[in-house]
């Protein structure tokens, strides 16, 4: 699963780029939660938070059912 995760990051990574940011995989939790790192302009952004539940967790759970949510770690 966590291989399907990261191919999903990396697709998802360079509009994160384009704006001067990125994204890490950090951990997929035995509760189903992805836990992400948010990088450069991404991690200082007031809109983070939206990315990560707007974009992230919305295409992670389109593509598979079984993540329950995405959250930023630090």
């Amino acid at each position: 699963m966590e291989d399907k995760i990261k191919d999903a990051l990396d697709q998802i990574r360079p509009f994160l780029q384009r704006d001067g940011g990125d994204i890490e995989f950090v951990e997929y939790t035995d509760d189903n939660i992805v836990k992400v790192r948010l990088q450069g302009h991404c991690a200082g952004c007031p809109g983070a938070q939206m990315t990560i539940k707007g974009v992230v967790e919305k295409i992670l759970k389109e593509s598979y059912p079984e993540v329950a949510g995405v959250e930023a770690v630090m």
